[in-house]
């Protein structure tokens, strides 16, 4: 008697196996298409410690997003020298990251000039028109979106509400870099500012390289500077609690772009929340990966703005803050 398999066995086998073949299948091929997305960031804090909240607060948008560290790898860089930005991003470009993340305007710049495929999100303080970065903020073009405070109008609120808290304020040192790309804008943007409110302007030069910041209080002083306006740059960033220190032993009052700086001590700030930025360019980054083209997005502008001051501060060099202005503060360092 012959035995052997039916053709209506060999049928099932066949099926049976291909059943069998079918999860391993399906099990590599998601091995294969779980690819981990590179996010290149250059923040503007200046280095690890000041970056790390930034970091944190992308991180923690991707998160919200159901990225994990199993999906997603997050490459930051920081520079020692302003014109570093080139062989940063290059750096970055070698690692073939997916998306880069940039907040300083001359690393901005630095990135459009560097690549044209590699998608841009920038997180920004500065007028991307303005500044040349995009002619459109409907609709960017090229490889770069983002989110971008247009500062023209806030540098004049902020010094608004400087002058509230300062009554006496008659003479603003600019503290800054005029080597950097931010500087000339925003000089001028707070110039601009300045008549409206009766304030003399002058500018507090230092080389962010090494920054003689010492000097720079002092020139302020003997030129008659009652108060200080710091126009941030990632490496006078570093300096920021000894720019603070500075400030309170000379009895000036201090303010900037951040809510950060206050925490390091200087006076106030008035801002969008750049944490809050920075999660929000998280969905920016989401949609990329997801095949969205970046010069279609729209740049987004902050609508909230936060006055946060430093009590302490105001203590140390003797002031008593307006109740009327303190009523307006968002938050409030004691």
């Amino acid at each position: 008697m012959k035995t052997g398999i039916s053709g209506t066995q060999k049928v099932f086998c066949v099926i049976i196996f291909c059943v069998l073949l079918f999860p391993l299948a399906s099990s590599a091929q998601a091995q294969q298409s779980a690819k981990v997305a590179r996010i290149g960031v250059l923040s503007g804090g200046g280095d690890a410690k000041n970056a790390r909240p930034r970091i944190q607060s992308l991180l923690q948008g991707l998160r919200d997003l159901g990225y994990d560290g199993k999906n997603i790898l997050i490459e930051d860089r920081y520079i020692e020298k302003f014109n570093d930005y080139p062989g940063v991003l290059s750096e970055l470009l070698q690692l073939k990251v997916d998306v880069l993340v940039v907040q300083p305007l001359s690393a901005i710049r630095a990135a459009k000039k560097t690549t044209q495929t590699i998608p841009i999100v920038l997180v920004t303080n500065v007028d991307p028109i303005a500044n040349g970065i995009v002619e459109s903020l409907a609709r960017p073009g090229g490889n770069i979106t983002g989110l971008a405070t247009l500062s023209r109008e806030l540098g004049g609120k902020r010094l608004e509400l400087f002058k509230e808290m300062v009554p006496h304020l008659s003479r603003i040192g600019i503290l800054g870099d005029p080597n950097t790309a931010v500087w000339p804008v925003a000089f001028k943007e707070y110039e601009a500012a300045t008549g409206a409110l009766r304030i003399q302007i002058q500018s507090l030069e230092v080389r962010s390289t090494n920054p003689d910041l010492e000097r720079a209080f002092q020139i302020g002083i003997k030129q008659g500077t009652n108060g200080v306006v710091m126009i941030a740059t990632p490496l006078l960033s570093r300096y920021r609690k000894q720019i603070a220190d500075l400030a309170i032993k000379n009895h000036l009052p201090l303010t900037s772009d951040s809510s950060e700086y206050v925490e390091a001590g200087f006076l106030m700030s008035y801002a969008a929340d750049i944490s809050d930025q920075y999660r929000r360019a998280a969905t920016y980054v989401d949609k990329i990966l997801k095949g969205a083209n970046p010069g279609d997005m729209p740049i987004e502008q902050p609508t909230k703005f936060e006055l946060v001051m430093n009590l302490k501060t105001a203590k140390q060099i003797g002031l008593t803050i307006p109740p009327n202005v303190l009523a307006r503060a968002g938050k409030v360092i004691k």
